[in-house]
Order: structure tokens, then C-alpha cells, then sequence
């Protein structure tokens, strides 16, 4: 039975977090926790607490069984609010800057 642990709102933009997110599709569980946990990329943390959150959510939902076999079956990151700035610009123009975010899903099951 598979357990579902969502990230809403982050502020970065979802490239970067869908570099990280690629990298741990289909990986085991441990792999992917010692593998977030020293990576140098600052989304390498909450996307760690995420994956975190999902095995609870799985340990919860299936009480008395082995997490031995997890893996991450199914990560994916969507865009999410942009906020927009203006940013001076020079003969009395302005740019306009996109702060982006992001939205990540993470699906984790025992493997079959």
C-alpha cells in the first residue's frame, strides 16, 4: 500500500527541484536519503524532510509490516505561485523579475 507526502509552495524554481527529483526516481529509500542528505544543492533538504514524511506516512498506514524493500516510486514536481517584481532598469525602464515556486509529490511503496 502506498504512502503519499506532498511539499507545497516552495521557493525555488521548479528546475532545480526537478534536477534533484530525477535523481531519485525509482531509488531505494536509503539510497536516496544519504544521497539528498549530502548533496550540495540547497533543495537537497526539504526534499529530504519530504521523503521523510512519506516513509512515516507509509509506517502509519501499514502498522506491523517490514519497511525493508521501500522505494520511491513516483516524484514529480509541478510550478506553482509566481511572484512577480520590478526591478529598475536603465532610461527610466524596469524589468521584470519572476520569483518562482514549486509543488512536489512523492509516492513511496514496497517493492514487488
Amino acid at each position: 500500500m502506498e504512502a503519499v507526502a506532498k511539499l507545497r509552495n516552495y521557493p525555488t524554481s521548479p528546475r532545480r527541484m526537478r534536477l534533484l527529483a530525477d535523481e531519485i526516481r525509482g531509488m531505494d529509500v536509503e539510497k536516496a536519503l544519504a544521497l539528498l542528505e549530502f548533496h550540495p544543492q540547497h533543495s537537497s533538504t526539504p526534499l529530504g524532510k519530504l521523503l521523510l514524511s512519506a516513509i512515516s506516512n507509509w509506517k502509519q498506514k501499514n502498522s506491523g509490516v517490514e519497511e525493508n524493500d521501500l522505494i520511491v516510486k513516483t516524484i514529480f514536481v509541478d510550478g506553482a505561485r509566481t511572484i512577480k517584481r520590478l526591478r529598475p532598469a536603465p532610461q527610466g525602464r524596469a524589468y521584470r523579475v519572476r520569483k518562482r515556486s514549486n509543488h512536489v509529490t512523492i509516492i513511496v511503496d514496497k517493492k514487488n
